[in-house]
Order: C-alpha cells, then structure tokens, then sequence
C-alpha cells in the first residue's frame, strides 16, 4: 500500500465537495454488509466504498475526510481502510478498494453523500474522482405489541451425549486396561523364568519327613495317609539319589533295585519291612500297632541320612 498516499485535509475535503457539484458521478460505489443478511438492522456496520480497477503504480489519492456523521443519522466508524485486492502480472497496475464504515440507529432510508477523491498521476496534474452515491435501508425488527411476550432468560441447551465424543474416554481405558494386562503378563512371565536353585534330595526328602512328625496322622482311619506320604518321599529320594524309577515300581521291584546299589543289609531290611508294612496298610486295609507307627519315619531318616552319607564317603575316597 505504499504506492497510495492519503494527503487530505478538511480544507481539501471541502473543495473536492464543491468541485464534485459540477461533475458526474462515477459507476463503482459500494454498499457492503459486514453482518451477511438480507437487510441492514439498526446498528449494523456497513463499508461505504468504491473499487479502483487498473490504478497505475505511480498514481497517488487522497481522501475527504469524515467525522462524526456523513449524513443525517448515519455515523461515520473510523477511518478510510485501503486493500489492494489485485496486482498485475506485470506489478505494474493494481485493483484498489478504499471504504468507510457507517452506522445507523435510527430506521428510514438515507441518501448518502457521494464519494469524491483526488488522483494525481504524474505527481504535478491532480484531478477529481466523484463516485455515484447509494442510499443506505435501514430496518427495525417488527414487534407487534399485541402478541410480544417478554420471556426470561433460556437455560443452557443439553445435548446428548454422541459416541465420538465418548470415543476417546473408551479408548483410553481400554488402553489402560490392555497395559495392566501386560504389566500382569510380564511378572508371571518372568516369576515362572526366573530359575529356582535346586536343593539336594536329602534336604527336599528330611523337610518332608520331618514334617510328618507332627502330623497327627496316627488314628485308624488316617494311617493310609501317613504311610502312602512316608514312602511316596521315599520313593522321590530313591529316584533323585539312585536314578530308579521308584515312582512307578512295586515294592518287589524297588527292593531288587536297592540290591545292586550296595545299600547296608540291615538298613535294607528296614526299608523292606516298611514299605510292606505299607502295602498292607494301604491295600488290604491293614490297621497298625503304635509301634510300627512310631519307627515308620525314624527309619525313612535313617535311610535317606546313612545313603546319604555313603554317597560323600565314596567321593571323598575317589578323590583321595
């Protein structure tokens, strides 16, 4: 907007008034809303304007001046505004509009003044540009004081809830959600991964017999339990020290398996008479004095403590 240079003074603006009387106007004026509506209400604002098409680079114009009102009724809002709306290929011309905002608030039809500007385009000739006027309708909203009813003020409206707008809330918990299941998957994961140190079968085999001591498993109708307990250790022992399949043989079988693991005479006789003693317990339904009851675990122990025993003399002997 440098190329347009705003020079007037109220002077000026009275003798390009005076010149315009003797001119006739130009097409170009414009009358704009700024509220987009079929009719101008009481207090709208409106642009007063005209659009300057092909105005050469060099061409220089000055506005009247306006304060206060243009006409009778009609307000004048702020100054002239100037916008270059097109510019040539060639940056050489431009299409200008320059307007005024007014006012009214009162209702009728007002003839407006016509827009008179000054050009000059050389810098030295000055010429005047008069624009044909408009006339400004302004309206009042129609009230029939027959049937107006003042009402007080609405509530706010309350619109459903849509499901776009719950969307992002259901997705956020069932991301919260997804993340706790993992977080849950993770820590079973890595408890079930972690590696649980392996205790000596000695130690696994005592722990449970020793816990037998003090089970009250001694009555008729629970010595079944207390036998079937004592030697399925046994077995496990068997299995972990011996490498036999203990867990699935007979008494029969175990036996002969013992044999050829140079397991003492009478400690094998022991073993031999207490897991009998079991079968009968177990299978023929056999009740028990208290005194078999009372060696059944001292002599599991003893097996497990005394093979136990056998096993460290014979490394310690292969190592010597």
């Amino acid at each position: 907007m440098k190329k347009i240079l705003s020079f007037t003074v109220v002077l000026m603006a009275f003798v390009l008034v005076a010149t315009a009387e003797d001119k006739a106007p130009l097409p170009g004026s414009f009358l704009r809303q700024l509220q987009k509506r079929d009719s101008v209400l009481v207090g709208d604002q409106v642009q007063y304007g005209v659009l300057l098409r092909d105005v050469d680079k060099d061409t220089r114009f000055a506005f009247p001046v306006y304060k206060g009102y243009i006409r009778d009724s009609v307000m004048v809002v702020g100054t002239w505004q100037i916008d270059t709306v097109k510019v040539s290929r060639d940056k050489k011309s431009f299409d200008i509009q320059a307007y005024i905002k007014i006012t009214s608030f009162e209702e009728g039809m007002y003839s407006l003044p016509p827009l008179t500007i000054l050009r000059s385009a050389d810098g030295e000739k000055i010429d005047t540009l008069v624009f044909e006027p408009l006339v400004l309708d302004v309206r009042s909203i129609p009230v029939d004081p027959e049937t107006f009813e003042l009402h007080g003020l609405r509530p706010q409206i309350k619109y459903p809830v849509t499901f776009r707008e719950v969307l992002p809330y259901l997705a956020g918990l069932l991301l919260l959600a997804a993340l706790v299941l993992l977080v849950i998957y993770l820590v079973k994961h890595f408890r079930k991964a972690a590696p649980v140190p392996d205790e000596p079968a000695h130690i696994v085999a005592l722990r449970k017999l020793d816990s037998l001591r003090g089970d009250k498993l001694w009555a008729a109708d629970k010595q079944k339990l207390f036998y079937s307990e004592v030697t399925d250790t046994l077995r496990q022992y068997i299995v972990a020290r011996y490498g036999v399949d203990a867990m699935e043989m007979t008494t029969a079988e175990i036996m002969s398996s013992l044999k050829a693991k140079d397991v003492p005479a009478g400690l094998f006789m022991e073993m031999k008479e207490l897991f009998e003693t079991s079968d009968f317990v177990k299978f023929a339904k056999m009740t028990v004095g208290e005194d078999s009851l009372v060696k059944a675990v001292p002599s599991a122990v003893r097996f497990v403590t005394e093979t136990y025993q056998r096993e460290i003399d014979k490394e310690a002997e292969n190592v010597l």
